[in-house]
């Protein structure tokens, strides 16, 4: 897969990412001098030409998880979500079922439909006790107006790049929790040199399934606890993911680092498309 990749590299034009020079500006100048084709860093694409407006909607279209937001306090809930494709054991969605109630903090916890493996994971009675206080979502949900409420203080994201484009441009902080592929290295990046995360869990993560280990209730409570806290290092990720949001919105905007590589891609396919006909008309 990767030497298709680096084929496909070597004979394009250029690579569009889905990024913004202020999020990975070393990354960015890096790959623009080693890469071997041009670089256009065109994101977020979540927010790109979008206006966010929260309650801008009918309240008869309005959907189920942003009415329950809106009777939560601002930055209180702490929103779980862990993409498409991503499955937990039956234990495992158990064990953060009842993290998330142990640790005292509102909560929206979307899951697949399906639970992600058997029927029987939930505990006994769980909906019941966190009536009021959390949510469990088993269907789709609208991630990007969940994450752009006034209610969300935090998330516990897979890192997956497109949730945490998403969470950077509403300026959520996050715990970290990646599952396969990039995701852990998105993980050190979030962590190590963006300062806007802290992991679920440290120590050894293994890409493998039969070589995971089960994330305990407290070490989730525990989790969630310290970044919806007062705990000076969520503090300062709360910070520096709200100036980051703010650097996200001015790259999408006219005259922003992104915007000016949208425009410059632009122009390039459209010399590259000239230069034939003009080739042609010369012999």
């Amino acid at each position: 897969m990767l030497g298709l990749l680096r084929e496909a590299e070597l004979t394009s034009y250029g690579v569009v990412v889905n990024s913004f020079y202020d999020l990975e500006p070393d990354y960015a100048e890096h790959y623009r001098k080693v890469g071997p084709r041009e670089v256009y860093l065109v994101g977020p694409v979540a927010i790109a030409g979008a206006q966010t407006q929260e309650g801008g909607k009918e309240d008869a279209a309005r959907d189920p998880c942003l009415s329950w937001l809106d009777g939560k306090a601002d930055g209180s809930v702490v929103y779980v979500s862990f993409g498409t494709l991503c499955r937990f054991s039956d234990a495992q969605l158990r064990e953060l079922a009842l993290g998330l109630e142990a640790s005292g903090h509102p909560f929206l916890w979307t899951v697949r439909a399906d639970g992600g493996v058997g029927e029987g994971w939930m505990p006994e009675g769980y909906e019941g006790r966190v009536a009021g206080r959390g949510l469990v979502a088993r269907f789709w949900v609208p991630q990007r107006d969940i994450l752009a409420h006034r209610a969300v203080g935090g998330y516990v994201v897979h890192c997956g790049w497109n949730s945490v484009t998403e969470a950077v441009c509403s300026g959520v902080p996050l715990i970290t929790w990646p599952l396969h592929s990039e995701q852990f290295v998105t993980e050190k990046l979030l962590v190590d040199v963006l300062g806007v995360a802290r992991p679920m869990w440290e120590g050894f993560k293994s890409v493998r399934d039969d070589e995971k280990e089960v994330v305990k209730a407290e070490t989730v409570a525990r989790s969630v606890a310290r970044l919806m806290g007062s705990d000076p290092e969520a503090q300062a990720a709360r910070k520096r993911m709200k100036e980051l949001g703010e650097a996200a919105a001015r790259a999408v905007a006219e005259g922003g680092s992104s915007h000016g590589d949208l425009g410059r891609m632009i122009q390039g396919l459209m010399a590259c498309r000239v230069q034939p006909a003009t080739a042609v008309a010369k012999e």
